[in-house]
């Protein structure tokens, strides 16, 4: 029966990820990056423009407008109708460029809030954005720093885990 990651040695560890005590080579580093691909979690399919627009005529009191407008045009009162319709138009548009904006923001703030690691290549400590950490890279961890991939401690001193935003 083969050991999950958290029962290995150090040695045992490091063998198996193919890495050593200096961490990665740059040239090691860049191809496991190609072959597993960015640190990150992969986000939904993005609706498009069209279907936003769409979807805002689906609100419960939108369906009573649209059904209102039919009604005034079976009745003969056109210019309701229109007025109706107009106001049912006006939403849908704002709530489009609203809910885009929103996106855009927070893609931005998400941009902003990158996480950065520090992690060992070709032996010393360099800096990189979190979504370059590939497996096997070896963290380098300090006081006030966020963690920004899954990893195993291979050693620590005094270390302490603000958890409260996993458990409430």
């Amino acid at each position: 029966m083969e050991k999950g990651i958290w029962q290995k040695s150090r040695v045992e560890l490091l063998r198996d990820l193919a890495c050593g005590d200096g961490g990665l080579s740059g040239e090691e580093a860049a191809r496991r990056l190609a072959q597993y691909g960015p640190n990150e979690l992969q986000s939904g399919k993005r609706k498009s423009v069209a279907r936003i627009f769409l979807e805002q005529f689906a609100d419960f009191l939108v369906v009573i407008l649209i059904l209102a407008a039919l009604v005034s045009a079976v009745l003969g009162d056109v210019e309701s109708m229109a007025v109706i319709l107009a106001v049912i138009t006006m939403n849908a548009v704002l709530g489009t460029v609203q809910t885009v904006k929103a996106a855009a923001s927070l893609d931005s703030l998400k941009q902003m809030s990158a996480p950065t690691a520090k992690v060992l290549r070709d032996g010393r400590v360099v800096q990189i954005p979190g979504r370059e950490v590939v497996p096997g890279d070896v963290a380098v961890l300090e006081a006030g720093d966020f963690v920004c991939s899954d990893g195993r401690l291979l050693e620590c001193a005094s270390l302490k885990c603000a958890e409260s935003a996993l458990t409430g």
